[in-house]
């Protein structure tokens, strides 16, 4: 029997999707769902391709009360500005959870990963900076580093931005753009170091193979997200950053143990505190993040299925009428 199976381009899911805290709330409901359990959340599928500078990674997960479920194909080339063409493309399919029947293809390009992406810092922000922020840096400036900030913001109304990048008139670009999005002071600076010492909240968004984030730079009151490392071999934050914070929170153990900071500071063997708490188990309560004002505290956000069911399933549910629809 044929059924309907909704088609939407990246066009019209930047018209109709965007990054508020609406979009917050939901990825901050598929963490709790995570740490409730029953999530099936299959390890990422994932492809580096150094020959091409090119790497690709499928996610996919059940979410248990979600009405269906995402399989995200994620391709970045990282050659491609060069080319005149984005880094990052992709799109997301999205299936019934009570039939597995096709019900709707993004064909987003990235953005529908972008924005979860900076909606999961949103949303580690919240439970894990400081109550109030002033300052707010990020280290990167690209597309995330954007994104990152202007959701940080969104938890966290800082008064005055920092950005630091390898290049310094893209560094200027970034923080000329924030500026005018966020409406506050955004300020390009070339020491990193400074960027840690004067923020209370710190954003790694960068694709470094060598840390870009120093233990020595750590001060009382810091919260860091880092969400550059998602693939073997990453590496934004000096892993005795891990071994010094009072709060160390990963978006999934499992994850991070290969893909993201824990990778690294385990290899170093300078991780000795056991299991660490996930994202969810901290939104839940069942896990301690900061206790106060004071504490050091790091996210490691990988990127998780969870996310993308989230963000499609948003997406279906709130513009379901949306884009051009297909009877199979």
């Amino acid at each position: 029997m044929p059924h309907d199976i909704q088609i939407v381009t990246e066009a019209d899911l930047r018209h109709l999707v965007p990054l508020d805290l609406t979009l917050v709330e939901v990825i901050e409901r598929a963490f709790r769902a995570l740490a409730a359990g029953g999530v099936v959340m299959p390890p990422v599928l994932s492809m580096h391709l150094p020959a091409v500078k090119g790497e690709v990674d499928v996610k996919t997960a059940y979410v248990p009360g979600f009405d269906g479920f995402a399989i995200k194909v994620s391709p970045g080339f990282f050659d491609n500005p060069k080319r005149g063409l984005p880094s990052l493309n992709g799109l997301m399919i999205l299936f019934s959870a009570k039939t597995g029947l096709v019900e709707a293809l993004y064909l987003d390009n990235g953005y529908l990963t972008d924005l979860r992406t900076a909606a999961a810092g949103a949303v580690a922000a919240r439970h894990l900076a400081p109550p109030v922020v002033t300052t707010a840096g990020v280290i990167g400036t690209g597309v995330q580093a954007r994104l990152q900030m202007r959701a940080a913001h969104l938890v966290r109304p800082f008064r005055r931005g920092l950005v630091h990048g390898r290049d310094a008139a893209r560094a200027s670009a970034c923080a000329a753009d924030l500026q005018a999005a966020l409406g506050v002071p955004v300020e390009a600076v070339a020491d990193p170091a400074r960027l840690v010492a004067e923020s209370q909240l710190v954003l790694t968004t960068t694709p470094a193979h060598a840390p870009v984030l120093r233990a020595e730079w750590l001060h009382p009151g810091l919260h860091i997200t880092a969400m550059g490392s998602d693939q073997a071999g990453k590496n934004e934050i000096d892993p005795e950053v891990l071994a010094q914070a009072d709060a160390y929170v990963c978006d999934r153990v499992s994850q991070c143990e290969t893909l993201g900071e824990l990778r690294t500071a385990l290899a170093a063997g300078l991780w000795h505190k056991g299991v660490p708490a996930e994202l969810g188990e901290v939104i839940a309560g069942t896990r301690p993040g900061r206790r106060n004002p004071q504490d050091v505290t790091v996210a490691d956000l990988t990127g998780t299925g969870i996310q993308d069911t989230a963000i499609a399933t948003h997406v279906r549910a709130r513009f379901g009428t949306a884009g051009t629809v297909f009877s199979s």
